[in-house]
């Protein structure tokens, strides 16, 4: 499965595995959100609520896309946060995972807070 994830001045595609929480996810799709950051994060509201996986992480790799289940977010990192050790990506709390942006895990850099996102499914339903 692959999602769209367009802003004002670009988009980036991302690989999406199956699993419960990208399985709610995509029956909301499409959907409008306002970008916000923290630190090298880009995360947003979507309209899904879910509980923890069991393999939820809080640190994760650049480009790894990511649910954000205590804010209800889709969670984009691509470099340190305020609460990184180091160079890691370390999430607010541990999220669910979700999948991985094709291409340049950066991509989310150009996204400013407060730009408006638009998420929709990639291919056929």
């Amino acid at each position: 499965m692959q999602i769209r994830i367009s802003w004002p001045t670009g988009h980036l595609t991302a690989t999406i595995e199956e699993t419960p929480t990208s399985k709610a996810l995509m029956g909301v799709l499409p959907f409008s959100a306002t970008a916000q950051t923290w630190g090298e994060e880009v995360y947003f509201a979507t309209p899904v609520s879910v509980a923890p996986e069991p393999d939820a992480r809080q640190v994760v790799e650049p480009g790894t896309v990511a649910f954000w289940t205590d804010g209800d977010a889709i969670a984009l990192p691509y470099g340190p946060t305020p609460i990184s050790r180091g160079d890691e990506c370390r999430l607010a709390s541990p999220c669910n995972l979700l999948g991985r942006i094709d291409g340049n895990p950066r991509l989310p850099a150009g996204i400013r807070p407060g730009d408006p996102l638009r998420v929709e499914r990639v291919g056929p339903a």
